[in-house]
C-alpha cells in the first residue's frame, strides 16, 4: 500500500530543526512533497545558511520518511534561500545587498571587530555570500584582520570594487590611506566618507553585509544608524560590569532610531588555561546572558578569552579560516547561524513588490 501525504508529513514533523527548535512542516520549510507508489521526494528550504548541517538534517529527514509503511525510496533536497528583510522606514536600500547587520558595542576593547570578522567568515563558511564594511573611520582594522593589502580599483572613476579574501568582500577607509595616517576629521566628514564607502562600492550580490561599527554612541554612530538600511544590530559585550554599562547605551541608541537588536554576543566570557585546564571568569560570569534576559533579547552565545583568537586575527587569518574545524570556529558558526535564524524570522522586505510611480506634466 502506497504511503499517504498525511502520514509522511506527520512523520516528518518529528524532525526538529536544531537552530529554531521547530519542525520543518509547521514552519512551511517542507515543499514539493511528491508520492509515486513507494517513491517519495521532497524539498526543504532553509531561510538561513547551514552548510555544515545539511548532511545531518537530510539524513534525519530521510530516516523519518522511511519510517512510514510503504515507503521504499526517498529523495530529499535541502537548500538555503536567503531573502531581504525590512529596514528602518525612509532609508534607501542598497542594490544587490539583501541584509545589513551592524555589529556594535558601547565601548572599545571588547573584541567587536574580531567578533565581526569571524561572524562574517562563519556565515560565508555556512554557504552565504558575505561582505564587510569597516565603519571605524578613525581606527580601521579589517584590512589587517582579513589579510588584505592594496587599494580598491575603480572601473568608471566614480565607484570602487570591493577587496576580497577568504570569499568575503571588504571595504575600508584603511585601503585608501597609509597605515600610519591619522584621520583627523570632524564627525560630519567621517560620516560622509562612510556613506560613500557604503553606497559607492560595487558590492556583488550579498546575502549579508556585516558593518563593523565604531565603538561608542556618538554622532557618527547615531547618524549611521539613521542612514544605513539596517536589518538589525548585534551588541558585543564582555561580562564586565563597566562594559555592560556601555552596552546598554548602545541598545538604547538603536531602539531610538528603530533598529531591532538581533541579539547579544558575550565575548571573553571565560578563560581556560591551556596548561592546566583551570577555568577562570576574568571579566565576571554571565553578565551578557543576564543583560539579554533583562532586556528580553536573544542571547546568541558566548566566546572564550583565548590567545589563539588574538594571534590568528592579528596575523590576517581569523579563527574561522585558521582552524575551521576547531572548537572556537564551531562557536563562531553557532553564533552566526543563530544570527541568521533571527534575521530569517523578521518581516520581509516588500519594497520591491511595489511598482515605481512616475509623475509627469501633460504638455
Amino acid at each position: 500500500m502506497a504511503p499517504s501525504e498525511q502520514n509522511l508529513t506527520e512523520a516528518l514533523k518529528a524532525v526538529i530543526d536544531p537552530n529554531t527548535g521547530r519542525d520543518f512542516v509547521s514552519t512551511r520549510q517542507l515543499k514539493n512533497l511528491r508520492v509515486d507508489g513507494g517513491d517519495v521526494a521532497f524539498d526543504v528550504e532553509l531561510g538561513y545558511p547551514a552548510k555544515s548541517q545539511i548532511a545531518s538534517l537530510r539524513k534525519a529527514l530521510i530516516a523519518a520518511a522511511r519510517s512510514v509503511p510503504g515507503v521504499e525510496n526517498v529523495s530529499a533536497n535541502l537548500s538555503s534561500k536567503i531573502i531581504a528583510h525590512a529596514v528602518q522606514r525612509g532609508v534607501q536600500l542598497l542594490p544587490k545587498v539583501k541584509n545589513i547587520v551592524a555589529v556594535a558595542s558601547g565601548k572599545g576593547g571588547v573584541g567587536k571587530s574580531t567578533t565581526a570578522v569571524n561572524l562574517a567568515l562563519a556565515l560565508a563558511a555556512e554557504g552565504a555570500t558575505v561582505g564587510i564594511l569597516d565603519a571605524d573611520i578613525y581606527g580601521p582594522s579589517q584590512p589587517m584582520m582579513m589579510g588584505i593589502e592594496g587599494r580598491p580599483e575603480s572601473v568608471d572613476g566614480k565607484t570602487m570594487e570591493p577587496m576580497e579574501n577568504y570569499g568575503v568582500q571588504v571595504i575600508s577607509i584603511g585601503f585608501l590611506i597609509d597605515a600610519d595616517q591619522a584621520m583627523i576629521w570632524r564627525g560630519p566628514m567621517a560620516t560622509q566618507a562612510l556613506e560613500q564607502l557604503l553606497r559607492q562600492t560595487n558590492w556583488g550580490e550579498l546575502d549579508y553585509l556585516i558593518v563593523d561599527m565604531p565603538p561608542g554612541t556618538g554622532d557618527i554612530q547615531l547618524t549611521l544608524s539613521q542612514r544605513v538600511p539596517l536589518t538589525g544590530a548585534v551588541i558585543v559585550t564582555t561580562p564586565q560590569d563597566i562594559a555592560l554599562l556601555d552596552a546598554r547605551k548602545g541598545i538604547k541608541m538603536f531602539e531610538k532610531v528603530g533598529v531591532p537588536i538581533l541579539g547579544i554576543v558575550e565575548n571573553m566570557a571565560v578563560h581556560v588555561c591551556e596548561k592546566c585546564g583551570h577555568v577562570e571568569h576574568i571579566f565576571g560570569a554571565d553578565g551578557g546572558k543576564k543583560m539579554a534576559a533583562e532586556y528580553e533579547m536573544d542571547y546568541l552565545g558566548a566566546l572564550p578569552l583565548n590567545l589563539s583568537i588574538r594571534v590568528q586575527t592579528d596575523g590576517g587569518r581569523p579563527t574561522v579560516v585558521s582552524d575551521p574545524d576547531g572548537e572556537i570556529a564551531a562557536l563562531y558558526k553557532s553564533v552566526a547561524r543563530q544570527l541568521a535564524v533571527k534575521i530569517s524570522q523578521r518581516a520581509k522586505d516588500y519594497s520591491s513588490k511595489f511598482p515605481t510611480i512616475n509623475i509627469s506634466k501633460d504638455t
